[in-house]
């Protein structure tokens, strides 16, 4: 294993437990292959830190122990995995919830890689060429630690020309839809469709405040509703109609097909397919007011008419909800953009709301929830941030 030095700050940084490096931490940069390991050592020649690396986001590679006799081989990603499940037993006795995350990257000690438990289904996330190249080894110590699961998928989330026709890497497919239960709600997944589910396990916890708290007799506008998870969990809250708008063609019969699953009538709510900023010009001009908009866009995103980022646009796009959400009403602000801090979230809302000439409350706050488990020193983990708003 080739040593490399790291510079002073990163040498420190990484003795605390923080678990990234960048090309800018080592005195000489290591030009070797992705998924190579190697070990860091400080400017004193001792030992910092075995790590490996690959390019992802911002970062180059990722520490996986700060021990210098561990070895890392399959019983080290033995451990690591049977760690990660064992904290997650709580969740495997929950009948009312079957879809949760079992193992979340540097959460868990191994960053690039995401597990997803789906009702007996497992969903492996590979976010870098150099976490892919550990593949084999990671699998059999997986098979170790899990013998009971139905089936094994495979996302692949970063830059590849592998093209499979099918994402299922072991066991058998897993039926279409798959139906899991959150909180005791239906929801329709597919495991083999391109690198979404069709639920995002993260809201979790604010669907479920959302249908014990805010949704009963109320108005619900569900915005980038995606296959409309939170009008479910609203409408099952009591909600008196829920309106559901996303760009995509396919959000309508994806909509439909939850309401169906749940026993709700799909006539008493409303679904558009089109742009939502061409839906909020609609509802203004149709004086359509809200009691509750939840606004959980993606961090990027580029259509035929424009391009949002919600490190520049969002506090411009929360002035348009302001003006779609009745006094007192509830705005549920999200987003899952890892450059975002909260702070930095903050002063969007305040923007917005001065903008607007409004004045407001935050209700609560939620980041992620226990099963996605968030490295201490390495804060852009935690990168999911929900604000509840009361507008006065």
């Amino acid at each position: 294993m080739e040593k490399f030095m790291l510079k002073r700050r990163a040498t420190e940084r990484a003795r605390k437990g923080y678990p990234i490096l960048v090309l800018e931490d080592f005195v000489k940069e290591p030009k070797l292959p992705e998924g190579t390991m190697i070990q860091c050592i400080d400017e004193h020649k001792k030992f910092v830190a075995i790590a490996y690396l690959a390019k992802q986001n911002k970062g180059d590679g990722w520490i996986l122990t700060i021990n210098q006799t561990e070895m890392i081989n399959q019983n080290f990603y033995k451990k690591l995995l049977k760690e990660a499940l064992d904290q997650r037993s709580i969740f495997k006795l929950n009948e009312q919830t079957t879809a949760y995350r079992v193992f979340n990257g540097e959460g868990d000690g191994l960053g690039g890689l995401t597990i997803d438990f789906y009702d007996d289904y497992y969903v492996f996330s590979w976010y870098s060429k150099g976490i892919y190249a550990h593949r084999e080894l990671i699998l059999k110590a997986f098979k170790e630690v899990v013998s009971d699961s139905k089936g094994i998928y495979e996302k692949i989330r970063f830059e590849t020309n592998k093209k499979s026709e099918t994402d299922l890497i072991f066991g058998k497919a897993a039926p279409e839809p798959l139906i899991i239960l959150e909180n005791g709600i239906n929801y329709a997944t597919y495991l083999d469709d391109g690198l979404m589910t069709g639920i995002f396990l993260d809201q979790r916890d604010v669907r479920q405040r959302l249908l014990e708290k805010y949704a009963m007799g109320k108005t619900v506008l569900n915005t980038f509703s995606y296959t409309g998870a939170f009008s479910i969990a609203a409408a099952l809250g009591g909600a008196i109609e829920t309106t559901s708008v996303d760009l995509a063609k396919r959000s309508l019969p994806k909509t439909v097909e939850q309401f169906e699953l749940n026993n709700l009538n799909v006539d008493d709510q409303v679904i558009r397919v089109m742009d939502v900023f061409d839906y909020f010009k609609y509802a203004i001009r149709h004086r359509l007011a809200f009691d509750v908009v939840v606004v959980d866009p993606p961090s990027f995103a580029r259509s035929k008419k424009r391009t949002f980022s919600a490190a520049k646009d969002y506090a411009s796009l929360l002035e348009e909800v302001i003006q779609l959400t009745k006094s007192n009403g509830i705005i549920v602000a999200s987003t899952n953009a890892a450059n975002v801090t909260i702070e930095k979230f903050k002063s969007f809302i305040e923007e917005a709301f001065k903008n607007q000439n409004k004045s407001y409350i935050i209700e609560e706050t939620f980041t992620l929830p226990d099963d996605f488990k968030v490295n201490p020193e390495f804060t852009q983990g935690d990168y999911l941030k929900v604000f509840i708003i009361r507008k006065k």
